[in-house]
């Protein structure tokens, strides 16, 4: 658990969405994105693949420039370069927040129905996924956060009442999800997404709403098999700590996000993920042991996945430097390393620390990180 994350302003509900730019994108009139297929990364035997090639994820966070920043305060220049910083530093992933509390881009009424999202927020997707063209650094979008349903926000009640519901859930598929994936699924530059950071803190703490599991995975569920059924991204989910993601680790309560688990919720082939995506501080450590120096198996996930650790502290862990936790990693079978963040939004680190570790592994495992001219 990362420190607390607070939104800076508030904006309206009340705006209009505009469906014909929707359809107009849908039936390439002015795709935002073009890439070529063999660029696509897919999973086969266990591991993340670009045609023949393999790739480890040599990863950061990016999380946000400006909290909310599709749809509200978007910086076109400030991404470009950040993306660029990226690439110059070996980066070949980074896992940017989409939404981060809800407040802004998505049309949500007071009882949960969700009716799409602003033109300015598509707009700012528009230009934050050519960007990542541009550069050829693949992004993870992360949909959604436990900060959506957290008290200290207008609109927690709204998220409250939309996962409690499955109308509320398909509302959002149909008029928000999808519409995403018509937009941006066809670019292998959006290579997965994180259905929610850390819903951990949704189920256990009271001022999330402690909304229980069988709803956080009814929309899991929902979610997956619309992704899978529209597109070739892969699904994950970020989960804050190894208690929901495993059946046999010590003190766990049972993989929450197992296909069986989901599919309890929604009997659909599609209602699964395609890879687990621990995040790894050295809280967990005191508790499970230490990721980066285990394999997945050795800290008990599961091993139907591929795993990567979704977060780790830029600044390294425990008596590592992370130039040691990204090599640890991939020695011990991790598919990925994401540290938090290339940006610096806390006291977890940025590119200062993190930059010397992904450039270290770029220039060791080349053939595993290759990002290609970019711009």
């Amino acid at each position: 658990m990362k420190p607390s994350r607070h939104c800076p302003g508030r904006c309206g509900w009340a705006v209009v969405f505009v469906p014909a730019l929707v359809l107009v994108l849908h039936l390439g009139l002015a795709s935002p994105v073009r890439a070529a297929d063999e660029d696509r990364i897919v999973i086969a035997n266990g591991q993340f693949m670009v045609g023949a090639r393999r790739i480890w994820i040599n990863g950061a966070n990016t999380p946000w420039n400006n909290w909310n920043d599709f749809g509200r305060s978007f910086s076109e220049s400030w991404w470009d370069a950040e993306f660029q910083r990226l690439h110059d530093h070996g980066i070949n992933a980074t896992r940017i927040w989409i939404t981060c509390n809800g407040e802004v881009g998505i049309l949500i009424e007071r009882d949960g129905q969700i009716s799409g999202a602003t033109p300015e927020h598509w707009n700012d997707l528009d230009h934050l996924f050519q960007i990542a063209a541009k550069h050829r650094v693949y992004v993870m979008a992360t949909l959604m956060s436990f900060d959506h349903f957290k008290n200290s926000h207008a609109g927690s009640r709204r998220w409250r009442n939309w996962i409690a519901r499955d109308q509320n859930i398909d509302s959002y598929v149909d008029t928000y999800l999808i519409p995403f994936l018509q937009r941006y699924g066809k670019s292998p530059w959006l290579w997965s997404i994180d259905l929610m950071n850390e819903p951990d803190w949704v189920y256990e703490n009271a001022d999330n709403g402690r909304v229980p599991w069988e709803r956080l995975q009814s929309y899991f569920a929902r979610a997956a098999r619309a992704i899978h059924d529209h597109s070739s991204v892969l699904v994950t989910v970020g989960l804050a700590m190894l208690k929901y993601n495993s059946d046999t680790g010590a003190t766990c309560r049972g993989n929450q996000v197992s296909d069986r688990a989901l599919q309890a919720q929604l009997n659909d082939p599609g209602a699964r993920l395609d890879f687990y995506a621990s995040h790894y501080y050295d809280w967990n450590g005191k508790i499970w042991g230490k990721a980066v120096e285990m394999s997945p198996a050795a800290y008990q996930l599961p091993t139907d996945k591929p795993s990567l650790l979704g977060e780790i502290p830029a600044k390294g862990t425990a008596g590592h430097t992370t130039t040691e936790d990204y090599e640890s990693a991939f020695q011990n079978g991790w598919q990925g390393a994401m540290g938090w963040t290339s940006n610096g939004v806390d006291a977890m680190g940025s590119l200062e620390q993190l930059g010397p570790a992904t450039r270290a592994f770029r220039d060791h495992h080349a053939a595993l990180v290759d990002l290609g001219p970019g711009s």
